[in-house]
């Protein structure tokens, strides 16, 4: 007989999200000339190589990363809650966010997790109700000010099932019984972890795992 609890984990970006919330928030700075061109030309081209599988997660974490650098943290977390009302919450996936709901109706534990920073996704746990976040956090220098570098690991790839597995022996969530929803092919770590893992609209290497493996594929709507 299981114990324990059900988790439901759900991925952000490209998942409960349609889109990258980084592109939407790129967007939001260049619209209010928060952000230089340079910089802005360096994500498109980083970018350019990862949507085709020819640069790592981590890779393109730590150069949107140094965007932080030598900023407040306040700054962006202020203004984070307007953001996720006029740019992130029009764009939630709502077949994903119907899924949501369901786990929540059946009393399962939800949990966002993401590589994005963690002053982006507060706004959704609250307003959605998610009972955990797993993300990465922003480092802060002695001096105030963010250092363009995540404090502790990103929360991509291997991280997230360790992540999981952590939040899971914390608060008795019996992972063979659980739920992971996710889109990419770093996510498969997390995947495996549960019972029952779904993909939404996956990149090409991911579908191919699913496929193989015999994972459900779920479209945004």
């Amino acid at each position: 007989m299981s114990s324990g609890c059900i988790g439901a984990f759900f991925d952000f970006d490209k998942t409960l999200l349609e889109t990258e919330s980084a592109k939407l928030g790129f967007k939001y700075l260049w619209e209010r000339h928060l952000l230089s061109l340079r910089f802005l030309l360096k994500v498109l081209v980083a970018n350019f190589f990862y949507q085709r599988h020819l640069v790592s997660d981590e890779f393109i974490a730590n150069i949107m990363l140094r965007f932080y650098r030598q900023k407040r943290l306040e700054d962006f977390a202020d203004g984070a809650p307007l953001f996720y009302q006029d740019y992130l919450k029009p764009l939630l996936a709502p077949n994903i966010l119907a899924k949501v709901k369901d786990h929540k109706c059946k009393g399962h534990v939800l949990i966002l997790i993401s590589g994005s920073p963690r002053y982006l996704l507060e706004p959704v746990v609250e307003d959605i109700g998610f009972d955990h976040l797993l993300c990465t956090d922003l480092e802060v220098g002695n001096d105030g000010l963010l250092t363009g570098r995540a404090k502790g690991p990103l929360c991509i790839d291997k991280t997230k099932r360790t992540l999981a597995l952590k939040l899971a022996q914390n608060h008795a969530i019996d992972l063979s019984r659980s739920y992971a929803y996710g889109n990419h092919q770093s996510d498969v770590p997390l995947l495996e972890s549960v019972g029952y893992p779904f993909v939404v609209e996956p990149t090409a290497p991911l579908r191919k795992i699913a496929l193989q493996r015999q994972w459900p594929m779920l479209g945004f709507r």
